[in-house]
């Protein structure tokens, strides 16, 4: 058994659990500065974990990346309780006698709780579907393998994308691949990557919520899996100073009734009008978007031009330096044509994180943004007087810039909540207060596990 249906689990199902080796359910939620929370119960406490819930203070959205932190706002403090609630029907059985479920935060009368990042994507998501648009999302994660204190392994044989990476971590490679599968994860690939000893994992597109879902389930067992190689994973966009970093892209494609939006249409690239404009509205808004898909202290060191990162706030086919990559259908890319956000980084919760990109391109549908130029070089080549003229927007900015930009966004608190924005702020403020004066190397090094499991 890898997955329950949405009612609470009888007395045989729990029974049926046990028999499968489950003692322990563990529930997570994910914070605004991208840390992965969690509780757990014993197995026949599992229906109360699904409703009422257990408690939950209000400052787990404002733990901050520094592990003593609390990134106190005049909505969340040291008075009142949330219930959390973990939904059975998303979970799953990841071995050795543990089940995980993804959690939200709800009220103690039951209402949904506004800052809650998994709720802020359902409403999204329900948007869309109101709009007559279905959306998938398939997720990346790029981390590093460090030692168990953070350090650096050996990497003598590591090349970029090679053979030798796999080989030298073969026992871990192969173990990642048979517990995600175990746990019903859809793994596309998984390859080392630029970095030394950087792979990346993409996963199978799924709608939305779903999506964030095993995103999230995927970082768990990685991070299992890590412990039983006597080897960490680093999630940090900038594990080391000077480096490329590590991104957490998101692809998406959306459908409505008459077909897809990035296939088979008239416009650029078998974009329909509807696409064009969905992209447009995705372009024009990352400046405002940052914070919510790479804000953390840390991203500064990756969002840089050169690094594949998507430093300029453009478009372009298969262009890896614009933020926003476009991808035709076609016979090497058979699901038809989507769209990868490049900015996105692993400090960001993928919940918001999803629900500002999917917000930005029903608003640029309803608005009927037109599509912006396409730029088939890279940006950092174009003179600034054409970037101006085509309204290219650096993203290579200051974390208070990326802050003020969110926090002044009409467009994001629109399609957020002020909720959710107020604590993206809050917390991202603290990171900047305490922080902002440390050189890269400083930053790197504090910060390297902040987002680690």
């Amino acid at each position: 058994m890898t997955a329950m249906t949405g009612t609470p689990p009888a007395a045989a199902a729990i029974a049926q659990l046990e028999a499968e080796g489950v003692d322990t359910v563990i529930g997570t939620v994910v914070n605004p500065a991208g840390l992965t929370l969690a509780k757990t119960v014993p197995i026949r406490r599992t229906n109360a974990f699904a409703a009422p819930g257990l408690g939950a203070s209000p400052s787990w959205h404002a733990f901050a990346i520094d592990q003593s932190g609390i990134a106190f706002t005049r909505e969340v403090g040291v008075i009142g309780d949330q219930r959390l609630r973990i939904d059975l029907s998303a979970l799953r059985i990841v071995g050795d006698g543990l089940a995980w479920a993804p959690a939200g935060f709800f009220a103690q009368d039951g209402a949904p709780d506004p800052a809650c990042a998994r709720g802020t994507l359902g409403r999204v998501e329900a948007a869309l579907a109101e709009a007559g648009v279905e959306a998938l999302i398939g997720h990346e994660v790029e981390f590093l393998l460090v030692a168990p204190d953070g350090g650096r392994l050996p990497s003598t044989l590591w090349a970029q994308y090679g053979l030798a990476g796999i080989l030298e971590h073969e026992a871990f490679v192969r173990d990642v691949t048979r517990s995600a599968a175990a746990a019903g994860i859809a793994i596309e690939q998984f390859h080392p990557e630029y970095g030394a000893n950087q792979f990346e994992l993409s996963l199978a597109p799924q709608p939305p919520v779903a999506a964030a879902d095993q995103l999230v389930l995927l970082r768990l067992v990685i991070g299992r899996v890590a412990r039983r190689h006597d080897v960490r994973i680093s999630l940090s966009p900038a594990p080391f100073a000077g480096g490329v970093g590590s991104g957490a892209h998101q692809h998406f494609s959306l459908t409505m009734p008459d077909g897809p939006l990035f296939s088979d249409g008239a416009g650029a690239h078998g974009m329909t009008a509807t696409g064009e404009s969905a992209v447009a509205g995705v372009v024009h808004g990352l400046p405002e978007a940052q914070a919510a898909l790479c804000g953390s202290i840390v991203s500064g060191l990756r969002m840089h031009p050169g690094n594949w990162a998507g430093a300029y706030a453009c478009w372009g086919t298969e262009n890896r330096e614009a933020a926003v990559r476009f991808i035709t259908g076609g016979p090497g890319n058979p699901r038809g044509g989507n769209v990868e956000v490049k900015i996105v980084d692993p400090s960001a919760n993928p919940y918001l994180a999803s629900a500002a990109i999917l917000g930005l391109a029903l608003d640029g549908i309803k608005r009927r943004a037109p599509l912006p130029p396409e730029i088939t070089i890279d940006p950092a080549d174009l003179p600034a007087a054409e970037r101006d003229r085509d309204g290219i927007v650096s993203l290579d900015r200051k974390q208070a810039e990326v802050i003020a930009a969110l926090d002044h966004s009409r467009l994001m608190r629109g399609i957020l909540g002020d909720h959710a924005v107020d604590m993206l702020v809050a917390v991202r403020t603290l990171e900047h207060e305490r922080y902002g004066t440390l050189d890269p190397e400083q930053l790197a090094d504090k910060f390297r596990m902040a987002w680690s499991l």
